[in-house]
């Protein structure tokens, strides 16, 4: 009798053993799998672009998509369709004081900026609403500013989409967007 106890204590405490053996092995796997599973960078993350110009904060919100390989102007951008310069969420740009946007005086504050690209000439636009998905709510009779500009081919591809606000002087702000093999700006007076 006091064989077969000791035998099945033996066999208990080996039982015992390979169950904990294969909970420190689950947990290490459990562990690896969370590791492998590192969140993934977006493909377009959201960027921003400022500058002082003459005591005005000037402030660019966007999402910079990729080329990654794709035709972008006359593929994934259409020619002569509304884009919000950007991806997902519209492109926003913000003054802290009024401006003047070619003859037109945008007074401060926050407003949406979408293009509609064309092989010649890009219309530029600024509108009301800032806070959309895309531009499915878009409604042109938001717009406070509507302009044509001529795009600049680039000597040399962009990969990723880029504003920038320049300041060549105290009064005067440019604004560009560069992607891909185009470049569009335009100035912004101070008031």
């Amino acid at each position: 009798m006091k064989n077969s106890t000791i035998f099945l204590m033996a066999i208990f405490v080996l039982a015992c053993s390979n169950k904990n053996k294969e909970a420190v092995t689950n947990e290490h796997q459990h562990e690896q799998t969370e590791t492998a599973a590192e969140p993934q960078k977006p493909k377009s993350p959201r960027m921003a672009a400022m500058a002082m110009a003459g005591g005005n904060h000037i402030h660019i919100d966007y999402s910079a998509p990729s080329v990654r390989g794709r035709q972008i102007f006359g593929g994934l951008v259409a020619y002569d369709e509304i884009w919000v310069t950007g991806a997902h969420s519209a492109t926003n740009i913000s003054f802290d004081k009024d401006v003047m946007i070619g003859a037109t005086q945008i007074p401060a504050g926050k407003y949406g900026f979408f293009t509609i690209p064309g092989k010649e000439k890009w219309t530029l636009i600024f509108n009301k609403q800032w806070d959309m998905h895309l531009a499915d709510l878009y409604q042109q009779s938001e717009d406070i500013l509507r302009m044509e500009v001529s795009p600049e081919v680039l000597p040399a591809p962009i990969e990723m989409l880029t504003y920038a606000v320049e300041t060549p002087n105290d009064r005067t702000a440019v604004i560009a967007m560069s992607w891909d093999n185009i470049r569009i700006s335009f100035e912004v007076k101070n008031r």
